[in-house]
């Protein structure tokens, strides 16, 4: 046993203060809640939505004195406006730990207030989503995006072995396919179903820069086209 551990007078373990500052005494569900909420938000900011550093800094602690310990759903909601053209506008939705089903779905679009005014919609999830949600889901007119909450834990795009992404303006993908003499079609391709690609939102046709860092690669440059 080290300095940092000791037993108490009824001959349990007690942990110094270096092991205790590392143990969570909260809830499982408001950590992943915290987390994938941090992601999120992260995610929109990446995408050039306009939020507040504030809400992406927010401690555990503050988060769970804030939401409680069983934070309810709904209090989770984001909406957020574009940087660049406050028109387009984005609502992140937070579903239960219930099953998704067609129900669920309706009660979102009943709850979603001006949605002539939305373009996107991203649904976290906890459980599965059935068969008839899904259509439920191609009912709306605006984009939708779904994400299980174990997807959104960690954010993809800061860890370390990842190369970084950077997405090309339309202006920009013009200039470097003009620049190689080459069609868009003639680019390394990147499924729109990639991690990466749904971070970033990426529709079909758009491309990125990927710039990869190391001591084994160097530095190294290469775009991929989203398919």
């Amino acid at each position: 046993m080290n300095g940092d551990e000791a037993m108490n007078d009824d001959g349990e373990e007690n942990f110094g203060s270096c092991l205790s500052s590392l143990l969570d005494n909260g809830s499982i569900e408001s950590h992943r809640y915290y987390l994938a909420r941090k992601t999120t938000l992260e995610m929109l900011k990446d995408r050039g939505f306009a939020v507040p550093s504030c809400e992406i800094e927010l401690s555990l602690e503050e988060f769970r004195n804030k939401h409680g310990g069983t934070p309810d759903a709904d209090d989770l909601r984001i909406s957020a406006l574009h940087k660049d053209d406050p028109s387009i506008k984005a609502m992140v939705i937070f579903c239960g730990q219930s099953i998704v089903k067609v129900n669920t779905i309706r009660a979102i679009s009943a709850m979603i207030v001006n949605k002539e005014t939305l373009n996107r919609l991203i649904l976290v999830v906890q459980n599965k989503i059935t068969n008839q949600a899904l259509k439920a889901v191609e009912q709306f007119t605006f984009k939708v995006e779904i994400f299980h909450i174990t997807d959104l834990l960690v954010n993809i795009t800061k860890h370390e072995l990842k190369p970084k992404h950077q997405v090309l303006t339309d202006e920009e993908k013009v200039n470097l396919l003009k620049k190689y003499s080459i069609d868009e079609n003639q680019l390394p391709r990147m499924s729109q179903k990639d991690a990466i690609a749904r971070y970033y939102g990426l529709e079909k046709g758009q491309v990125i820069k990927v710039t990869y860092s190391g001591e084994l690669t160097q530095l190294h440059v290469t775009y991929r086209c989203v398919w």
